[in-house]
């Protein structure tokens, strides 16, 4: 019974990311433009973004409790990557293929645009099922993570709905509305993910300074964007985040 209790924690992160996504294809999520002729986010966009940042919270805290009574399983470890998947994949990667729609649609034309320019937004669950997948045949101790943790993508794409939403300087709303912004990200963070490349560990057990030294670094980055640019602070953060992983090169065994 005791094992049960991380993995309700883990069936809530799955939970969460599913109605993320039931808010992300909400029927009323339809095109609009105010006066300036751009394409606004409807506010259910920003509901999911709250849903993915508490699937996020969930899933540390699943861990978390896991190890304070330890009561680590296999069938743990399996279910908490199927709920990664829906949580931080599917729903990202749609949140990503909806706005791929906004952008077009604030073009000529856009509103017929064929679903063939759209999918490639889909790249990003199925590299973060790839990742996730190797990780959990990676027979290796390793101090860090191979390649850009899924939570860490999911949680930056989930951030642009807020920026967005929150937005008051033009060239950040311009920026939201450029295909090609999405069309890099899906090919960055899929490769990212995919890659072997080594990242510093989102884990806080056995912490030293000099371990949490990145850490603080970005949250000095972080800090101050976020009072001048609001939301942007996670895309800073998360920036700072691949920057030091690549200056630190957590070690690998």
């Amino acid at each position: 019974m005791k094992q049960q209790i991380p993995n309700c924690f883990t069936l809530i992160n799955l939970f969460l990311g599913a109605t993320a996504i039931l808010y992300i294809l909400q029927p009323g999520l339809a095109y609009h433009a105010d006066g300036d002729g751009l394409v606004t986010i409807p506010e259910k966009m920003m509901v999911a973004s709250w849903l993915i940042f508490g699937a996020a919270l969930i899933d540390f805290l699943d861990g978390f409790v896991a190890r304070w009574m330890n009561c680590s399983s296999e069938m743990g470890k399996q279910l908490d990557s199927l709920a990664d998947v829906v949580s931080f994949g599917v729903a990202p990667g749609l949140m990503v293929l909806q706005f791929l729609r906004f952008s077009y649609a604030s073009t000529e034309g856009g509103l017929d645009i064929s679903m063939a320019f759209l999918l490639p937004a889909l790249l990003i669950p199925c590299a973060g099922a790839f990742r996730l997948a190797r990780f959990n045949l990676d027979q290796s101790k390793s101090i860090g993570f191979k390649g850009i943790p899924i939570p860490a993508a999911g949680i930056l794409i989930a951030s642009f709905p807020l920026v967005n939403w929150y937005a008051t300087d033009a060239w950040v709303l311009d920026l939201l509305l450029s295909k090609w912004l999405w069309y890099g990200l899906i090919v960055l963070l899929s490769l990212g993910m995919v890659s072997t490349v080594p990242m510093l560990a989102l884990k806080f057990s056995g912490l030293s300074f000099k371990k949490i030294v990145p850490f603080l670094i970005i949250l000095a980055i972080a800090l101050p964007v976020a009072f001048f640019f609001g939301w942007l602070s996670i895309s800073a953060g998360f920036i700072a985040y691949v920057i030091l992983s690549l200056l630190f090169k957590p070690t690998e065994s």
